[in-house]
């Protein structure tokens, strides 16, 4: 028989984030990850306990670090975008929209009215699938399979109809600067308009199993709290802070693209906790109907990207016909645009909650400077606060309510 002997986490390295009874070893330090069903991706977290009560949680991040900021100023403007769809890859189209958006303000370019409100229909089906991931798993962690299995079968829906409109299930980057790729093709309308249909129903039947289920509210209610003051001083934002009861929303509170021209609500709920963020969330899919219902109904006709050719490549179709437009698209792909020296800010309001995009130029065909502010990182800085004085087997739940994606962490 092999013996086998527990090996000890030194405590040295971390005594400054332990308390002094791990010092002295009342308390044990335990690994959770980085490899681990439940940490939903590469994650440690290190956690001090006392019997199974957490002390503390410390979250450790950069298993997964892909320097992909680094990588996009390496890259013209447009090679770098597709760096984007790597970060939040459950948010690919609003990190292609976020980018896009940053060098249109550094360039002064104009985005045609249809490109506006297909990027809004595509950005909330994006918030939809997400929100349905995050549902998923994190029933599944909770050990409720049937709705894992009920949310990816509506998700499905959704990366068809991204595979319509870009070629791509996931990695689409369709939204450029200047507007769209290309226009959307004759089967994308009737495709969204039978999703909205029957969508309201499915959140229904979520919602049915798992609002009164006795099991999943002693796993959620009074679980995982945080107050609105504790979220802001963490800089956490999301359906987080809205389950605080604070109804922040970049999309009402900073409008950007055409987002003030949608009615729509932003929920909230007061207490904080696991069971709230459910109830935000599960609101936040309805929302994000009615807005796509809005826009699907008042599309404009016309272009869908900008006809200034010295930043956006002309049609395909013009390059065999057209002298001009060929020296344009070889010009953009060998070479880039260059644009002026200054800075931009783009903030919007992803499914996890505020992404920032800072981009800096010196005047060259590549971008001297991109820094990303993601809302996963800023998020799990809370942990602490959510797990503390809680018990071991909570930590899977409050990890699953927090919806983090480590590449938009990392980066």
């Amino acid at each position: 028989m092999t013996n086998y002997q527990r090996e000890e986490i030194p405590v040295g390295p971390y005594r400054h984030l332990v308390s002094e009874r791990a010092l002295s070893g009342e308390t044990m330090l335990l690994n959770l990850g980085p490899q681990h069903p439940s940490t939903h991706g590469v994650l440690r977290l290190l956690l001090e306990l006392d019997g199974e009560v957490i002390v503390n949680c410390i979250p450790d991040i950069g298993f997964l670090h892909t320097g992909i900021e680094k990588n996009m100023e390496a890259k013209t403007y447009q090679k770098a975008e597709v760096m984007t769809d790597r970060l939040d890859y459950l948010n690919t189209v609003g990190n292609n929209l976020a980018y896009s958006m940053a060098v249109e303000k550094l360039v002064d370019l104009d985005v045609p009215a249809r490109a506006q409100s297909l990027r809004v229909i595509l950005c909330e089906l994006q918030r939809i699938a997400s929100h349905l991931i995050w549902l998923g798993t994190s029933s599944l962690d909770l050990a409720a399979m049937s709705v894992f299995l009920y949310t990816f079968r509506e998700r499905e829906k959704i990366l068809e109809i991204l595979e319509l409109v870009s070629g791509q299930r996931m990695m689409t980057t369709y939204i450029r600067p200047g507007g769209l790729w290309r226009d959307v093709p004759a089967e994308f309308v009737p495709a969204v308009q039978h999703f909205i249909d029957i969508f309201p129903k499915r959140i229904e039947e979520y919602d049915g199993i798992l609002h009164k289920n006795k099991l999943f509210l002693e796993r959620t209610k009074g679980i995982g709290l945080i107050t609105a003051e504790e979220c802001i001083q963490y800089g956490v934002t999301g359906p987080i802070l809205r389950a605080c009861g604070k109804p922040f929303d970049f999309r009402r509170a900073r409008p950007y693209s055409i987002y003030d021209r949608f009615e729509f609500e932003i929920p909230t709920e007061k207490n904080g906790d696991i069971f709230d963020r459910y109830l935000v969330r599960m609101e936040e899919l309805r929302q994000s109907t009615r807005i796509i219902e809005q826009a699907l109904h008042n599309m404009p006709a016309g272009p869908t990207r900008s006809t200034n050719n010295k930043i956006v490549p002309p049609p395909r179709s013009q390059i065999g016909t057209s002298m001009e437009a060929l020296i344009h698209h070889f010009k953009l792909w060998t070479e880039g645009f260059c644009v002026p020296k200054g800075s931009s800010y783009q903030t919007i309001e992803t499914p996890r909650g505020l992404l920032g995009v800072f981009m800096e130029s010196d005047g060259g065909p590549k971008p001297l400077r991109v820094h990303y502010h993601t809302p996963s990182r800023t998020n799990l800085q809370a942990m602490p606060i959510m797990t503390r004085n809680r018990f071991l087997a909570d930590v899977v739940g409050i990890i699953g309510s927090v919806d983090i994606v480590l590449g938009d962490a990392d980066r």
